[in-house]
């Protein structure tokens, strides 16, 4: 079929179902929705046999939806209604959930029902669970309500009348007034709620060092203490603040946009306060887990099941700044120091990777000696990678990555994802060449013709997709809180099997070999060459289209993706 994907933001969902739609062969055009009278324009040139919208912030024009059968899949379960569905959820603890497509109509979220699918929703960030368990349920849901149109025989079942047994639950945006965080009164495990449920967007509107700041993520603290409200410490770029029985980590702020000021944007909560930090004590959290069975929040962690070890990270948002990289660098380096002989990199829930941080280079104050540094970091990372050659390095991807994300995946000796993640194997979009030796490693795995079409298309790929074409080995069907056991299994197998110490060798040999043909400081400093000009280029459009993004700017009019 010919199928219009219209979404207010091209994001991980509206990636995840345009990219399954196409391995199932239907035609797919993207709009992004705000100007009817290019959407109307689209509808005549394309002519679609049907619109599905997977992430709407905006009403469907009543001659659209009453012209063409129009899919909206809203992030609640039957009956539930509401701009504010997810974060209602998680605010409020909900466990049993679920995800809905039905027809748009005049009334929101009030059409017939095409297909729902129930999901749980563990205690975590909103943004994290609409990644995972909701847009599992939300592609398995899209994907049978887009069969049932197809087969041209299935009566969508009405939200009225005597077949309709759910409870009908129309509730309001969620304001910053449901949202505010009391200190002195709420309990870690209230405050944790309202952090999650407004991780990502719009954040929790709070006040501190005398200005108004927007709180995004939240991670609890079984030790640290103080008087509730006031910051305790800081750890790898975030902030912990006592609560009325506890603290809690918060690694993201965003200060409140004064009137007549550009669009502010998140960062790394020490580096958002700058000046305004109060002298606290940093409180590093051990690499290894401590004995005491005292989980604290951190970002990297590594620990060993026999001869594998296993070096997790988790950065915000998948984005990975200059110190990011160098951290997870000295991680890595005490990771090879230790006697196993599989290492698997990643296996978190989430984001595996997304490159370089282009938010705290925004914030920079020149952020193109910012982007080089960042870039330079990230290349020392993966090279360290790609010359491991005493073990074989998994690179376990629970969750989406893009551009330098991918490339440092695809330095490993084999890459397993989620049957859910998302890979952007390209640079395109932010107007940049691209470095981490993706002109050695994309290639090997893929072919050149093909590596030329992945990064000049600039689509997402699925992971089904990727297993097809070479770009990853192996694609575990679990779900999000089941891949890291899963992941960890597998790679206990190939510790064990007697093939290992010979691809080892192999591994080695190979590697000299191709050292020998081109040496990997060739590759990148040709790849180098190009963005340091692009970096260093006032003109280049790399520094607008990061201003763009970074401050959710809209993009501009026209097809975003076309097959």
């Amino acid at each position: 079929m010919r199928i219009l994907l219209l979404a207010s933001a091209f994001n991980s969902l509206s990636q995840r179902l345009h990219a399954e739609l196409r391995d199932r062969r239907h035609t797919v055009e993207v709009r992004l929705a705000g100007d009817d009278d290019e959407l109307r324009a689209a509808l005549r040139d394309l002519a679609p046999d049907l619109l599905l919208a997977p992430m709407l912030r905006t009403a469907i024009p009543e001659d659209v939806w009453s012209a063409l059968t129009c899919l909206v899949v809203h992030p609640g379960p039957p009956g539930d209604r509401g701009p504010s569905s997810l974060d209602r959820a998680v605010q409020e603890g909900t466990a049993d959930w679920g995800v809905t497509v039905l027809q748009a109509e005049a009334e929101m979220d009030a059409g017939p029902v095409w297909a729902w699918e129930p999901c749980r929703l563990p205690p975590l960030g909103k943004s994290d669970l609409y990644r995972n368990e909701v847009a599992d349920a939300a592609v398995r849901a899209a994907l049978r309500a887009v069969e049932r149109f197809a087969a041209g025989s299935y009566a969508p079942r009405p939200q009225h009348g005597p077949s309709w047994r759910e409870p009908v639950r129309v509730r309001p945006y969620l304001r910053q007034e449901e949202r505010r965080i009391d200190w002195a009164a709420d309990p870690t495990e209230a405050v944790l709620r309202k952090l999650r449920a407004a991780d990502s967007q719009p954040g929790v509107l709070d006040t501190l060092a005398g200005d108004a700041w927007y709180l995004h993520g939240g991670h609890p603290e079984p030790l640290l203490r103080g008087r509730p409200g006031e910051l305790v410490a800081t750890r790898a770029g975030a902030v912990c603040r006592a609560t009325a029985d506890g603290a809690v980590w918060i690694p993201e702020l965003r200060r409140r946009r004064r009137p007549g000021e550009p669009e502010t944007f998140k960062l790394p909560a020490v580096t958002a306060l700058g000046a305004l930090l109060p002298a606290l004590p940093e409180a590093p959290a051990p690499l290894t887990a401590e004995e005491d069975g005292q989980r604290t929040w951190t970002d990297l962690e590594y620990r060993e099941e026999g001869p594998v070890g296993f070096l997790r990270f988790s950065f915000p948002g998948g984005a990975m700044a200059t110190d990011h990289c160098r951290r997870l660098l000295a991680a890595y380096r005490f990771a090879l120091r230790r006697p196993t002989s599989v290492l698997v990199l990643g296996g978190g829930r989430d984001f595996f990777s997304n490159g370089i941080h282009l938010n705290v280079i925004e914030a920079s104050p020149d952020p193109a000696a910012e982007s080089w540094a960042n870039i330079t970091a990230m290349d020392d990372l993966v090279a360290e990678v790609l010359t491991t050659t005493d073990r074989l390095v998994v690179a376990a991807l629970g969750g989406n990555a893009a551009a330098g994300g991918v490339m440092l995946a695809l330095a490993a000796d084999e890459v397993w994802c989620r049957a859910g993640a998302v890979l952007n194997p390209h640079y395109r979009l932010m107007g940049l060449y691209g470095s981490e030796y993706w002109t050695y490693t994309l290639p090997r795995r893929v072919g050149p013709a093909r590596a030329e079409r992945l990064t000049r298309q600039a689509l997402p790929v699925s992971a089904a997709a990727a297993e097809r074409i070479g770009l990853v080995d192996r694609v575990l069907d679990h779900g999000p809180g089941e891949f890291g056991p899963a992941a960890a299994h597998l790679a206990g197998l190939l510790a064990a099997s007697p093939a290992t110490l010979r691809r080892i060798a192999a591994k080695k040999a190979a590697r000299a070999a191709d050292e020998a043909a081109k040496p990997l400081a060739a590759y990148r400093e040709e790849e180098l060459a190009v963005m340091r000009r692009q970096f260093f280029t006032p003109e280049s459009p790399y520094h607008a289209l990061r201003s763009a993004f970074v401050r959710k700017r809209p993009a501009p009019a026209g097809p975003l993706a076309r097959t």
